[in-house]
């Protein structure tokens, strides 16, 4: 599921630039508050919201409709209108519908989303909405809320988290004299194992340059070097630094030192491990719902920490209430309702291959007892690190995955990949302010 979300990633980033322009009116401007907004149960006149989201794979498609169901027949004022759609989809419909009077009450969108849809005014600012639902940062995992806030304003609620972990075939250390027991948790363990890996025959981790392994497994690394992706505010990258030389540094040493195949191909990591051909695989949490590792004897871990410390990539999903011409306070007020009902009945949220960001379902020991390979990703939050906050980022976000592809195919050095790569980065943050202005 996270993986089709990731991917939406690089479509989104042309979808909203090109509709930008058809919300330039609103961008900058003050968008209102979500007035009328009770943290009690709705209990206006009956209205009908539509709910857009952009869960159409996995198990979603089943699990959606059932919990907007119940809430329905909990709710006799409320009717929410489920409307799946593909993400790309979301953001090109999005701006015309909600300055036509016709988006959705309230949206679903990423982490790394929401800066952009409320730089251009689709968004009710949410902060008196989060205080009368009685939120605070604190019932979410450390550091989440800010990937919803804006200019200081906070627009997004957040519903769910998917870090990245390492995942292990036992049966492939077995053979190779290792013990599963002992999973390596630092450089010097993991490059042992991989040596011994080698060794026995076996390339013990696949590297690639594709977003949700390469790019995520990066970016992972950057931070436990010590480094950042971009400046505080996002006004030029950062991410080729001496951290994420170092970062870089370390994937491509895999490589040369036979420890990974060369040009390996998307998704050739995940298939590697399912087919015992390799070890360890750098994935999210999404993997967990993958029926293929069935075939094997798997476990999940924390993502070793090879740097100065403890990190790791996560993005992150949140509510949104949209700023539609003319916009209904009761619908808003009752898609407020909608949204908390939904984050307290999230612990099946789990069936999709995501966390709950909502801290006291996720941390009810029934949540583990359903879903015990979640335990490492679980564990992992603490020090988890989410989306880049500020509009239109995904185009600069895409350079990344540039480098990582080129210094893995050997085309650049890291230093070489990571400095073109920042240079182009800093001319598209460049052109993304001027574009929504902040």
């Amino acid at each position: 599921m996270k993986k089709q979300s990731v991917r939406r990633g690089l479509a989104v980033a042309v979808a909203l630039g090109a509709s930008v322009a058809l919300a330039a009116c609103s961008s900058g401007s003050a968008a209102p508050q979500g007035a009328g907004v009770s943290g009690a149960d709705y209990s206006g006149p009956a209205v009908t919201i539509s709910f857009w989201n952009g869960w159409t794979g996995g198990a979603a498609p089943v699990l959606v409709p059932k919990l907007v169901d119940q809430f329905n027949k909990e709710h006799k004022n409320i009717v929410v209108k489920n409307n799946p759609l593909q993400w790309g989809d979301i953001a090109a419909k999005m701006p015309l519908a909600v300055k036509a009077g016709k988006g959705p009450d309230v949206a679903v969108a990423h982490g790394d989303d929401i800066a952009t849809y409320a730089a251009q005014g689709l968004l009710l600012k949410g902060d008196d909405i989060v205080k009368s639902l009685g939120y605070q940062a604190s019932d979410f995992p450390d550091g989440l809320m800010d990937a919803g806030n804006y200019g200081g304003t906070q627009y997004g609620i957040p519903w769910s988290v998917t870090p990245m972990g390492l995942y292990v075939n036992n049966d492939v250390l077995k053979a190779a004299g290792l013990d599963p027991a002992n999973i390596p948790t630092d450089k010097d363990s993991y490059m042992k194992a991989l040596a011994a890996l080698k060794t026995a025959g076996v390339q013990g981790e696949w590297v690639d340059g594709y977003v949700f392994t390469g790019t995520f497994e990066f970016e992972s690394l950057l931070w436990q070097f010590g480094g950042d992706l971009f400046n505080d505010g996002v006004t030029k990258a950062t991410f080729n630094s001496d951290a994420g030389v170092q970062a870089l540094t370390h994937m491509t040493d895999v490589i040369k030192a036979g420890y990974s195949p060369e040009n390996v191909a998307q998704d050739g990591n995940i298939n590697a491990l399912v087919s015992s051909k390799t070890a360890f695989n750098w994935n999210g949490v999404w993997q967990t719902t993958n029926t293929a590792l069935d075939k094997v004897d798997w476990a999940a871990t924390a993502v070793p920490q090879i740097g100065t410390e403890k990190a790791v990539w996560s993005s992150s999903t949140h509510w949104m209430f949209m700023n539609n011409k003319g916009q209904d306070k009761n619908k808003t007020a009752a898609a407020a309702t909608f949204v908390k009902w939904m984050n307290e009945h999230s612990s099946g949220w789990a069936e999709t291959g995501e966390l709950p960001a909502n801290n006291k379902v996720r941390n009810d020991p029934a949540l583990l007892e359903k879903y015990p390979n979640l335990k490492p990703f679980l564990d992992e939050l603490p020090y988890a690190h989410y989306e880049t906050s500020a509009p239109g980022i995904s185009n600069a976000m895409a350079t990344i995955t540039t480098a990582v592809n080129e210094a893995v195919l050997g085309k650049k050095t890291p230093k070489e990949a990571l400095d073109d790569a920042a240079a182009k980065a800093d001319q598209l943050l460049k052109q993304n302010k001027a574009q929504y202005g902040g």
